[in-house]
């Protein structure tokens, strides 16, 4: 039995997100890496004080995202094998390069935060996502075409993520709905993420990534996925080269998923927050296993179920 381990991206940010994950002794240093990051306020108490308004602005966001991964990898420990699968999600992917082994955790927090501070200095005020479900892929693309947006993400069922100018988006959203659009949700992001409209941040990000210190292949004998094809990432540079344009290009999250299924995988788990990327999985495959560890009360009952499906 292979796990698959899933990093979501943002916009599922929770005032209980870190309930499993906050005392650990594992995680202990990361919360306290991330406290530094976050001008000395520790994220356990950041999530409880904030407004949900300002949980989802885009550096803290993305900082407390990639956190919440890297603290769970870290505090289940051996319960997780070698050999996984570790797919992430928009900026789930660069915490899946520190769940994977690849980057080590604690340096993967300042990554993310120079990534998230290069995505805002290049993005305009009104830049958002939307959510579109049920429009057919040309459908989707004629929209963007028409009002200057772009597909960030493409997901499982004729799902997408659209990104671009706020005004665009409610016209897209107008036309979806007359289109008969299944679901048409505006999405807590404040950047146009995964669209051409980054292609600077991309940029910055490639030459931040520069110095960073990857240890490929990682010990643990993961295979660490790239959101832009689904592809294992086979070597360091060209796995930096897809990290970075990722920033700015679409994110393959259905390939993503598929690869995951045809490496063999069988129990999937999301490491929150949220629960979104584990019932995609439920969604097309009804039949594997697949939790978010916000499903669970407790680290042990998150250990008991890895160890029943990775014992079958």
């Amino acid at each position: 039995m292979t796990l698959a381990l899933l990093c979501p991206g943002q916009g599922r940010q929770h005032r209980e997100m870190f309930a499993l994950t906050r005392d650990a002794p594992e995680a202990a240093h990361l919360f306290g890496r991330a406290a530094t990051l976050l001008g000395g306020r520790d994220p356990r108490d950041l999530v409880h004080s904030e407004t949900d308004e300002a949980l989802h602005h885009n550096r803290p966001g993305q900082i407390m995202c990639t956190l919440q991964a890297l603290a769970a990898a870290a505090a289940l420990g051996d319960a997780v094998p070698n050999g996984v699968i570790v797919a992430g999600y928009s900026v789930g992917e660069v915490a899946a390069w520190g769940v994977g082994g690849l980057f080590e955790p604690a340096v993967t927090l300042d990554i993310v935060a120079r990534r998230a501070e290069a995505m805002d200095a290049v993005t305009r005020v009104g830049d958002g996502l939307v959510f579109v479900r049920g429009l057919s892929r040309d459908d989707a693309d004629r929209l963007c075409e028409r009002y200057g947006a772009a597909i960030a993400i493409v997901n499982p069922g004729d799902a997408f993520v659209i990104g671009g100018r706020r005004e665009a988006l409610n016209a897209i959203a107008l036309d979806a709905k007359a289109m008969h659009a299944a679901r048409i949700v505006d999405l807590p992001v404040e950047v146009a993420s995964h669209t051409p409209r980054l292609a600077e941040a991309s940029a910055v990000f490639r030459e931040i990534l520069r110095s960073a210190s990857v240890a490929f292949p990682p010990a643990g004998g993961a295979r660490v996925l790239s959101g832009i094809d689904g592809a294992p990432i086979v070597s360091a540079e060209a796995g930096l080269d897809k990290l970075a344009a990722q920033a700015s290009q679409t994110v393959q999250w259905e390939s993503c998923l598929q690869a995951c299924l045809e490496a063999g995988a069988t129990p999937f788990l999301e490491l929150g927050p949220g629960h979104a990327l584990s019932r995609m999985v439920a969604g097309i495959w009804p039949d594997l296993p697949a939790r978010s560890l916000d499903d669970f009360r407790s680290l042990e009952g998150v250990r008991t179920w890895l160890a029943r499906h990775l014992g079958e």
